[in-house]
Formats: C-alpha cells, structure tokens, sequence
C-alpha cells in the first residue's frame, strides 16, 4: 500500500472545505498535481476520512449482528490516481472496523451490482461499495460513487458523509494513520469481481437469443474505451458471444486519456468510434465515458447513437417490452423525441430535470405512485431500467441493442445494425441545435452580496415575465427545470446548473435565422443583470 504523508503533521482541512468536495450525489476533486491553479484537496488523509465516514453512516443503517462485520467493494477506473486512492480508501474503511475487498479496475455499474450479487466464492454480496472516478473529468481530478443495495448514494447522504469526514478527520494523527497503514496491508482481500459481472451480461444476451451459444456469430462490433475501464466489453462480452472484435480501440487503460477524452457526448470521441466503424466496415460501434456508467453507439452507416436519437432507439426497444409505459428524460430532450415517443412509439414522454439521479428518483416515485415506468435516461447517454434495478449501466444499455441484433438474427427477421437503425425512423430531429453557457460573476457588486442562485432564479423569473408578454413566444405548460419557451418553431431552455454559478441554455430550431430570434428573445431580457457573462450568447446572435 501507498505509505501515508511522511509529515507529522497533518495539515488542517475544516469543514468547509470537505463540502466543497460535494458535487451532486458523488465526491470530485483534485487528486494529483500537474494542472495551474488546481490545488490538490482529495488527499490521502481526507479520502481516509470519508471512507470511515461512509462506514458510520453504513453502520447506522445496517445495524449488523455481531456475529457478523460488514463488508465494502472497492474498484476504480483507469485514473493515474486510482491506486493510491484506492489504498486511501481501504486503510479508512479498515480502521473504521470493516472488512474490505478490493476489485482493482472496475466499472461504477459493476460495483453496484456487487452489493446485490449472491456469491460466496466472491465474498458477495458486499454491504457497501465505493467506485473511486471522476468520470470524464481531466486527468488531476478524482472522486467517489457510494452504493447500496438499495443503489447509489443521494445528494442529503452524500453532505452527511462528508459532515462525518470532517469531524473524523480532526481527530487523525500522523501516528495513528501509520498504524492503521500497517495493519490494514495484512487485512485486505482482493477478487476478480468483473469475472461475475461480465458473465452475466454475456448471459442476458444469451437468454434473449433463446440461449443460442453465440448469438453474434457473424457480428463485426467495435469497442472505443478511450482508455479508461471499458476496455473488457470486447474481450470478455462480445467475444464470448461470437462477435468479431478487430478495429477496436483504445482499450487498454491510460488514466491521462492521450486519445481522446472518453465521453460520449463529447464530438472527437463520436468522431473517433464512426470512423473506426466506417474504416473497419463494421456492422456496430460502442463507445463508453471512463466508469462505463454511460454510452452511446455508431450504425454500419457512420451514423450516431447518442443524445436524443440513443434515448429514442432505447425508448422503442423498451416500449415494444412495455407498451404504454413512461419514458422519463433529463430537461434538455428535444420536441421531436416527445412526438416520437408519444405518437410513433405509443408511450408517454415525461420531461424531468437534468442529472441522472433525478431522472432515476423520478422514474422509481412514478412507479410508486401507480405510473408504470420502465426507462429513465439522460441524453448524457446515463440510462437506466427498471428491470435493472435502476442502474445507470452503459454496458447493460449496450446489452439491450445487442439484445435487438441477437433476436432479430435468431428469427430471421435481419443482420446487422439496420434492425437497430429502422426502430427510429421518424423520429424529428433539429436542424440546428446549440447549447450556450451564460456564467454569473460571483464576485460583481449586482449580486450584493446574496448567492449566484438567487441571482440566476431572479434571470429566470424576468424572463418568463418578458415572455408572458410577448405573442410570439409560449412557455411550456409543464416543466420542471428552468424556463422552457417554444417560438420560431423551435424552443429554448434557460436553466440553473445543479452545481455551478451558469445559466445554461440550449436552443433548438428549424434552421439558424430562427434559433437567433430564439437567442435575441433571451438577450432582450438577460441585459439588465450585468453579472450574468452573455459573451457566448451575443457572439452566437450577431454570427
């Protein structure tokens, strides 16, 4: 294991500080040195705070017997980080009186699945599990998902652990983390937890085929990991099912990322996994972010699977499950996906707010309250299904198209991508889209003092006064984040980012003369909060 700070002091970190780790329902920070400006705050002592944190707020909810101790997973993605945190992380849990288990590098999906997994030979299933990511952040950076049973960690869990953290780590010497630093080297078990998890992807395929053996046998499918931890996917799902993997890339680890940022939503990584299909002439491209927690796909045609046109594809495999069921979303989908889910598919489109904790809580109280849902996605390409235990898995979401091409190939019905390609016919899609980033000055006088968020709700609640009296434009009768207007016939969505002091706002329209009049209606109203930056904005409207 990594040897704790060599100082004998550990160096003060208050509460504050440990808060501003929070980002959403999951821990980020800064892990390694290299970038201006960036200190690092996840250090190895603050991770051993939060780790015997999540243990005290684990105890509090488990309540185990004594004859038992609970135990917690570990794994991690490909960041240069990874190992020294991960020994941060076993060293806290241990001194906080817990077994643990080390998985090494692993999925976010699968680290859930780990607390719901029943095997004995894999010391599963676990009481808790960490995923130390940062998704697709920069190389520096690092952070921490929390699961359950129950599934990941919300926004009021996470401040409470970090609450704990701060408190457990005030009373940390230099002397008595060396001694946990040595006991817990002797105590750790490590499994090859992946082994389970990809087995049964592998067999999901497999039973939807009719238990065909290899139901992709004749299947060119690529596999762009961008070099975090996605690389199994080829070797240990797709291959095993018969497919043909050659062209794939960027598979093997590289926590700095040298080919492109792996991230779904990102233009040069779509750009990368379409031209490696066209190159390779390849039936289907898969694409995953870091922690495999969200992906997207290419058609034999070059053409995307992602955003808008990934949730529609997803929507229409799903509702041929589930006729009728509701197809909850982020904030940001457009106008043709609801006509599309609503008109073509049958289903009902319920629009929610950005972030996919959101989408998922949402999708688990429509259930609760007698709406059948089945599928609550982001067009971040985070997509989870009931059926799944409401995981956002991008390799379980792969699963389900694979699921397409296996059972249509096994009744005859077609090969290839085209089966895949043909389930969103019809869906409307904009000819110009854009997002804008509009961000507030913390520090200028117009704020006087109050918090970036009260500023940006006032940006908003002007706005939607400017548009009450203006003919031309509506405000969506439903809506549930920001200020969604339709105009120009097109639409725009002016929301308050869930963590930062940014207005963003997303423009939709039939072509680029109406998505202007669009981004002049917002301009007309924004002017008059000079702490809110319209530079992006402006440049976009006088183009």
């Amino acid at each position: 294991m990594a040897a704790t700070s060599s100082s004998t002091i550990i160096p003060t970190v208050d509460k504050s500080s440990f808060l501003k780790l929070q980002n959403g329902s999951d821990i980020r920070g800064v892990a390694v040195d290299g970038v201006e400006g960036e200190p690092i705050n996840l250090t190895e002592p603050v991770t051993e705070a939060i780790a015997a944190a999540f243990v005290a707020w684990l105890l509090d909810r488990k309540k185990p017997v004594a004859s038992r101790r609970l135990k917690v997973s570990i794994g991690h993605d490909s960041r240069i980080s990874a190992q020294k945190l991960q020994d941060a992380v076993s060293r806290g849990l241990f001194g906080a009186g817990i077994d643990v288990i080390q998985y090494g590098l692993a999925s976010t999906p699968a680290m859930f699945n780990s607390t719901l997994t029943k095997n004995e030979d894999f010391l599963c299933p676990a009481d808790g599990s960490i995923m130390i990511t940062a998704s697709h952040l920069p190389y520096n950076r690092n952070g921490f998902k929390f699961f359950t049973d129950a599934g990941g960690l919300g926004k009021v869990d996470i401040k409470d652990i970090l609450e704990r953290a701060a408190d457990i780590y005030k009373n940390f010497t230099d002397e008595g983390l060396r001694d946990t630093e040595r006991r817990a080297a002797q105590s750790v078990k490590r499994v090859d937890y992946m082994t389970v998890y990809t087995s049964d992807l592998v067999e999901a395929v497999r039973k939807a085929a009719g238990n065909i053996e290899k139901p992709l046998e004749g299947f060119h499918i690529i596999v762009d990991a961008g070099n975090g931890a996605g690389g199994f996917f080829a070797g240990k799902v797709l291959e095993p099912l018969g497919a043909i993997t050659s062209g794939s890339q960027f598979l093997q680890p590289d926590g700095l990322f040298p080919n492109h940022i792996p991230n779904p939503e990102d233009k040069e990584a779509m750009k990368a996994i379409t031209q490696a299909v066209l190159d390779n002439k390849a039936d289907l491209g898969i694409i995953f972010d870091t922690d495999v927690d969200r992906s997207a796909a290419v058609d034999s045609s070059g053409r995307e699977f992602n955003r808008n046109r990934l949730i529609a594809l997803v929507s229409a495999i799903v509702l041929e499950e589930h006729p009728g069921t509701t197809i909850v979303t982020d904030s940001v989908t457009s106008d043709g996906l609801t006509t599309f889910i609503e008109k073509k598919l049958g289903g009902r489109h319920h629009r929610f707010k950005r972030g996919y904790k959101n989408v998922i809580d949402e999708a688990i109280r429509l259930n609760s309250v007698g709406e059948e849902s089945y599928l609550a996605i982001e067009t971040s390409g985070h997509g989870a299904l009931k059926e799944n235990n409401w995981l956002d898995d991008g390799a379980y979401l792969m699963v389900k198209l694979l699921n397409k091409l296996a059972s249509a190939k096994a009744s005859g019905v077609g090969k290839g991508s085209k089966v895949l390609t043909d389930l969103v016919d019809g869906l409307e899609e904009p000819a110009f889209a854009v997002e804008l980033r509009l961000k507030i000055d913390q520090n200028h006088e117009d704020l006087k003092g109050g918090s970036f968020r009260a500023y940006g709700e006032a940006v908003l609640q002007h706005l939607e006064n400017i548009v009450a009296s203006d003919p031309k434009l509506k405000k969506a009768p439903v809506n549930y984040e920001g200020l969604r207007v339709s105009g120009f016939g097109g639409w725009f969505l002016l929301r308050l980012s869930l963590h930062d002091p940014v207005l963003p706002l997303n423009i939709e329209a039939p072509s680029n003369e109406d998505a202007v009049m669009l981004g002049l209606a917002v301009i007309s109203a924004v002017r008059e909060f000079p702490a809110l930056d319209t530079t992006s904005l402006d440049k976009f409207v006088q183009a």
